[in-house]
């Protein structure tokens, strides 16, 4: 059996284009796995902050951001947000920026950390995602993100527990300080066995073909079994 292949990827739970790149990978992964020898993949969510100076609770809606944050006129910022939601609904999605809760993600990053470490990152991840982005939930607030948190089978109070202690900060941090090194400025970026980079909500095809060329080199470097 080969080594699985190693899926790193950098997002914020606040990035529109990360739920889509999330979203066309998931695609891309369902698309290999009916191969005769599907490629195996361990995929591990990491931190990436795009506005970490934001407030908790943002006085206005995802356009009064955009404008005052970006600098762009409030026309153009609707017609970006028109853009990106006509792409998530070709990618399964429904955003609803008219009912979006602007907030800070760090919480919301140190509650991935959480989840990872009782093995529902991925579920975590996809409930944050979800709730921001189709729901309006808020997830910036500890009461909030442990109700979320609920929802995927974490503790309630060990939970906020992790929370109040900003005892995955460090590893928030730690996420924050790869992506440096590795030249990370934007997201979604997913780093495959940690030596390719993709940038980007790239579409689903993109991944197969890399998970496949990937895999079909992992098949070549296998030795030959001994003559019995």
């Amino acid at each position: 059996m080969s080594e699985a292949i190693s899926i790193d990827i950098w997002s914020d739970i606040a990035c529109p284009w990360c739920y889509i790149g999330k979203r066309n990978l998931e695609k891309g992964l369902e698309a290999v796995a009916g191969d005769e020898d599907a490629p195996q993949v361990n995929i591990t969510f990491h931190s990436f902050e795009l506005s970490p100076d934001t407030p908790v609770d943002f006085d206005g809606d995802e356009i009064d951001f955009l404008a005052g944050h970006k600098g762009m006129p409030r026309e153009q910022v609707e017609q970006m947000l028109s853009h990106v939601t006509g792409v998530a609904e070709n990618a399964g999605l429904a955003y609803r920026f008219d009912l979006l809760q602007h907030t800070n993600t760090v919480k919301a990053h140190e509650l991935l950390h959480f989840a990872k470490a009782q093995g529902l990152q991925h579920e975590m991840e996809e409930r944050l995602m979800s709730a921001y982005f189709t729901e309006g939930k808020h997830v910036g607030r500890i009461d909030d993100l442990v109700e979320l948190a609920v929802e995927v089978g974490l503790h309630p109070d060990d939970t906020r527990e992790a929370l109040v202690s900003a005892r995955h900060l460090a590893d928030v941090r730690q996420d924050q300080a790869q992506a440096q090194a590795y030249g990370i400025q934007g997201v979604p970026f997913f780093v495959i066995d940690g030596q390719y980079g993709i940038s980007g909500a790239q579409p689903p095809a993109a991944f197969e073909n890399v998970l496949r060329d990937l895999w079909a080199k992992r098949g070549d470097a296998e030795p030959e079994a001994a003559a019995v």
